[in-house]
């Protein structure tokens, strides 16, 4: 033997060539499709599958931009375009002979669509305001706030910290103060998971408000037994 065979390997470098200047006209081409449906549908992303009588074909789509185009016909299912791998060429080979038929699909899809908004009314009962609603809460919450930051005042200066909480029982659920910096950080009522009568971030609902206000003087009552009972445990300290 001398190491030498008759038969040359052929070089699949024109195939290669051709299959993706193929594959990179449908991606444009294609890529026409995403774009409509991107304006269509109103989203940055998605997908649509358009039958044909050979198969169907699923556009993927995301930023504008397509993402994949599968096509399943009867004898494979090919990612004709794709992020990944370009297809085989003979798989793309057959999905080409109905790419004609997808674009038409396509094509109908639109047009199905001319005319559905023509008899949609434009005409809409005026919107209720909520100013008198969100007026009324603040009002109520300010005072509400007052009371709270009077405490977190009385609290801070007794605990000498610039944070803590105050906790207490009101009406069978959990009334918890948190001050800082001699200030209310947040008044909540039924533990973790409760609901936020004085907060940072957020303002409880107008029901909410409504159902709780009525055991605010209640919970600074408590407020009020608890400094007292202060008063009367230093009052037993004598020098």
């Amino acid at each position: 033997m001398t190491g030498e065979f008759a038969t040359d390997v052929e070089s699949t470098e024109d195939a290669a060539e051709r299959r993706d200047e193929a594959v990179e006209r449908l991606r444009d081409h294609a890529g026409r499709i995403a774009r409509e449906l991107a304006r269509l549908h109103g989203g940055d992303y998605g997908e649509r599958t358009f039958e044909t009588d050979a198969g169907e074909w699923t556009l993927k789509y995301e930023g504008g931009d397509i993402q994949y185009l599968r096509f399943e016909g009867r004898r494979a299912d090919t990612y004709v375009v794709s992020t990944q791998r370009p297809p085989d060429p003979e798989e793309l080979d057959a999905a080409l002979e109905d790419y004609d038929a997808f674009v038409a699909a396509f094509n109908r899809y639109v047009e199905s669509l001319a005319g559905v908004l023509d008899d949609a009314p434009t005409d809409f009962p005026e919107v209720a305001s909520t100013e008198s609603v969100v007026a009324e809460r603040e009002r109520v919450l300010g005072r509400v706030r007052e009371a709270a930051d009077r405490m977190a005042r009385e609290l801070a200066r007794y605990e000498g910290d610039d944070y803590g909480t105050f906790a207490t029982r009101v009406a069978g659920s959990r009334w918890e103060l948190k001050w800082e910096d001699a200030s209310a950080s947040y008044l909540r009522v039924g533990g973790e998971g409760g609901i936020y009568l004085l907060s940072q971030y957020a303002q409880p609902s107008a029901r909410d408000v409504r159902a709780l206000v009525e055991d605010v003087p209640e919970f600074v009552a408590a407020f009020n037994e608890y400094v007292a009972d202060l008063d009367a445990d230093l009052a037993e300290v004598s020098l």
